[in-house]
């Protein structure tokens, strides 16, 4: 029986350690041009202290966290928006573009596969292997929900610069058909720019 999982992207579950959800958001700028940003994408810095959307394959990037969405004046209508995503334009650029972000470097996220990890063994002797995102940087403008899966292709146990850290399965039995794609992968972000020394070396 197929797997109901579609891509979502990466949606928060819990952190490392005891606590039993998740910690919450904080509020960064976005970069008034920058591409458009999906709820459950990652999200890395750049240059001028504002936040864009990462790399497709989010390879060798040092992100601050996971998109949760954005609130922005709209330059049609001059009214604030809430929205589940930052479209790339369409702003009042005289007021700020606040986006929240999972940016807890513990914190574990939910990512669905993007075809079959062949079994349940196999799955396993995933934990604690790396992998890169398919489609991380593309989502629907309809519902803001991010297209993000994990890639099953380019699971690694010697590759650390890949983002994303597989740390679990979620116990799902609407997902747990092992033979297709949409199996519910908990992971953890790599190279996470708030544990870096040197910050500024982690920006793209």
């Amino acid at each position: 029986m197929a797997n109901t999982n579609i891509a979502f992207g990466l949606k928060p579950i819990n952190t490392a350690g005891s606590a039993p959800a998740t910690q919450g958001t904080n509020a960064y700028f976005i970069d008034s041009a920058a591409s458009a940003i999906f709820q459950g994408s990652m999200v890395k810095a750049d240059n001028g202290g504002e936040i864009v959307i990462c790399s497709a394959t989010g390879d060798t990037e040092a992100p601050v966290g996971v998109f949760a969405g954005c609130e922005y004046v709209s330059s049609v209508t001059g009214k604030k928006v809430f929205s589940n995503y930052w479209p790339g334009s369409g702003a009042n650029t005289n007021f700020d573009i606040i986006g929240y972000v999972y940016d807890n470097p513990m914190q574990r996220f939910i990512i669905a596969t993007d075809a079959s990890i062949t079994d349940k063994a196999t799955a396993i002797a995933a934990i604690f292997e790396n992998s890169q995102f398919q489609g991380g940087n593309g989502g629907s403008t309809t519902t803001g929900i991010s297209g993000a899966q994990l890639d099953v292709a380019t699971l690694s146990s010697a590759d650390p610069s890949l983002p994303l850290k597989i740390v679990g399965i979620l116990d799902d039995p609407e997902n747990a058909d092992f033979t297709a794609a949409g199996i519910p992968m908990i992971v953890m972000l790599n190279n996470h720019a708030l544990l870096q020394a040197d910050s500024e070396a982690a920006i793209a």
